[in-house]
């Protein structure tokens, strides 16, 4: 497999998997990711749907990255804005339609799982570097572009902010949420240094890899 063909297959396994991860935080009932309690917030707020709000959210911050950091925008982020919501969705009913009143320990292990599996996602993607969710893109841009912090500390800081727009909005707050808005950054970057990035360099030509570099 090429470099070309591997960043493209990254992209789409993790764009997809993003959305599995949300459906699994839902089903399990435990908080939603940050930024699922940010629209879930904005869908409350406006008597709409998750994915009408998913995607005017995602299309505002858009907005935003083309006229800062445009070369974050690729074909995951389109991707994005299409698949996440319909895969969330589906995923959510699957589990619910299979495992009817899951015990808490089953909604604690789905909940364990989803942060994980968002974060490999996550992962997958940043590194492919075939563009971003636009919502990833405001971290990105504040550690790599303007230097604020380390992307963890970001990562961080946008997650609180949804967090906490989220508990105002009637959002659904929980372990998960607080485990994600501090752990989720830690876990792309290991993802990040033992897995996306060794994978991507051993498909790379020696002039490629001193590119990147």
């Amino acid at each position: 497999m090429t470099d070309k063909k591997l960043r493209i297959a990254m992209s789409l396994v993790g764009v997809a998997l993003t959305g599995v991860s949300v459906g699994i935080f839902q089903a399990a009932a435990l908080g939603t990711d940050p930024a699922t309690c940010f629209v879930t917030a904005l869908a409350n707020f406006f008597d709409s749907t998750y994915a009408v709000c998913f995607t005017l959210f995602t299309a505002a911050l858009l907005v935003v990255v083309f006229f800062t950091k445009k070369h974050y925008i690729g074909p995951a982020t389109l991707l994005s804005m299409g698949l996440i919501g319909i895969t969330a969705d589906t995923t959510r009913a699957l589990i619910e339609s299979a495992i009817i009143n899951p015990s808490m320990a089953c909604r604690v292990a789905l909940m364990a799982f989803a942060v994980l599996l968002l974060s490999f996602a996550s992962s997958l993607y940043f590194t492919a570097d075939m563009g971003v969710s636009s919502y990833d893109a405001l971290s990105l841009m504040a550690a790599k572009d303007y230097h604020v912090a380390a992307f963890r500390v970001c990562r961080v800081s946008t997650d609180l902010f949804c967090v906490i727009v989220g508990s105002q909005g009637g959002a659904d707050i929980g372990a998960g949420t607080v485990i994600t808005a501090f752990m989720m950054g830690p876990f792309v970057q290991w993802f990040n240094e033992h897995f996306s990035e060794p994978l991507l360099k051993s498909k790379q030509t020696p002039a490629e890899a001193y590119a990147a570099c």
